[in-house]
């Protein structure tokens, strides 16, 4: 009886402590001797104390936001960008034996290679071609990070700030376009316009009468208003047969 006592006073006071649980998220690192051992996996493990030691590590998705960085393009425009980095562990060892602060050091590095890439390309680039942008940062960044047991799963830019003159500048080069295109659109419509006229005026010389039938026609849509005051001019065909008349009267004498 006093034997069992002693038994369970050991597992209570050695074993029981000894034991630690990791949850499912994470991975536990396990040192021996101050030597790394083993990656612990999720449930409970056992740790001999003062011989073994171990550092739990959260293997979740993470999310770095990148702060405001100052940087200029290709074309010497300085603006500020900001990004969001989602990174994971696929090798908790690495990132505890390998790098001190692994959050710290995806941060920095997101950090300069965003100001890095954005200084390969012009404003106009960096303004419409976003994505590739993003993913040309996450490929650097995945790459750096492979010994550290880093996965960089995506890199978003966020927000590009200009300087109040640039964008002033842009604004006067986008409505001095949307002027051009309203210049254009309205030649080819003027254009178009002269060429159905000139149609319309070859049908009507070619159709007898129907010069006097379309003026008829626009002389009844302006005498529809009563306060108009209408000119209306002779054709020559009229006068030429009015002079005709004449002269015959004055042959008869």
């Amino acid at each position: 009886m006093e034997y069992l006592i002693w038994v369970i006073i050991f597992v209570v006071f050695i074993i029981a402590p000894s034991i630690k649980q990791i949850d499912q998220y994470e991975r536990g690192i396990k040192f021996t001797l101050g030597k790394f051992t083993k990656i612990m996996q999720p449930g409970w493990n056992l740790v001999i104390p003062v011989f073994q030691s171990y550092k739990k590590v959260d293997i979740r998705t993470k999310v770095v936001d990148v702060p405001d960085q100052e940087a200029i393009t290709k074309d010497n425009v300085s603006v500020r960008i900001n990004a969001v980095v989602y990174y994971k562990l696929f090798d908790a060892s690495r990132a505890v034996l390998e790098v001190e602060n692994y959050f710290y050091a995806v941060s920095q590095l997101a950090q300069t290679t965003m100001r890095n890439i954005v200084g390969t390309v012009t404003l106009d680039e960096l303004l419409s071609e976003r994505e590739k942008i993003s993913a040309d940062i996450q490929a650097i960044v995945d790459k750096a990070t492979d010994d550290w047991g880093v996965k960089v799963e995506d890199v978003e830019l966020k927000d590009i700030s200009l300087p109040e003159e640039m964008k002033r500048v842009i604004a006067r080069v986008a409505e001095a376009e949307r002027e051009k295109m309203a210049v254009i659109k309205k030649s080819e419509g003027e254009a178009q316009a002269a060429e159905n006229l000139s149609k319309a005026a070859q049908i009507l010389s070619e159709a007898p009468g129907a010069l006097h039938l379309r003026t008829l026609e626009t002389i009844n849509d302006v005498s529809a208003d009563q306060s108009n005051t209408i000119f209306f001019a002779m054709p020559i065909e009229v006068l030429e047969a009015f002079k005709g008349l004449g002269n015959i009267g004055k042959d008869k004498k």
